[in-house]
């Protein structure tokens, strides 16, 4: 059993955010769709992406996403980064150094790991390089970091 789950407090999208969320990554699932009453408007969700637990609820509009919190995506190919980018900007926004909003609000960070090799790299010129590069883009191109 997972320790601490993420839960995250729509207005009353959570079931198209769980869905939504579910049709991006490959290990993925919904675990329940739960409703105050039998036909009832969906109160909660239960979801996994990759093996992560998530939690939905439809609160209200009292709280709403900020940058402050984001979910970081280790990706391994420049067509998972360009995948990903193109399915959540769609009716979100784009921002900086590899972080959106998704349609829901939601901030990620679409981040291929190859960024993360040259910004440790041991010779500071190449990680210089690569943070001096990572600071003019939007999407993060792995080739461009090179």
């Amino acid at each position: 059993m997972q320790k601490i789950i993420t839960f995250l407090w729509f207005n009353d999208q959570a079931e198209e955010a769980t869905n939504f969320y579910v049709s991006l990554f490959k290990n993925s699932k919904v675990n329940s769709i739960n409703r105050m009453g039998k036909d009832g408007p969906v109160f909660s969700t239960s979801f996994e992406l990759e093996g992560q637990t998530f939690y939905g609820l439809n609160g209200g509009p009292t709280y709403t996403f900020t940058p402050a919190i984001s979910l970081f995506v280790n990706c391994y190919s420049q067509e998972e980064v360009d995948t990903l980018w193109e399915k959540l900007c769609k009716g979100g926004k784009e921002s900086r150094c590899g972080w959106l909003t998704d349609k829901f609000g939601l901030s990620w960070q679409i981040i291929p790991s190859r960024l993360g090799e040259l910004l440790n790299d041991k010779d500071p010129a190449v990680s210089h390089k690569a943070m001096q590069a990572m600071l003019q883009m939007g999407k993060i191109v792995i080739k461009d970091l090179e």
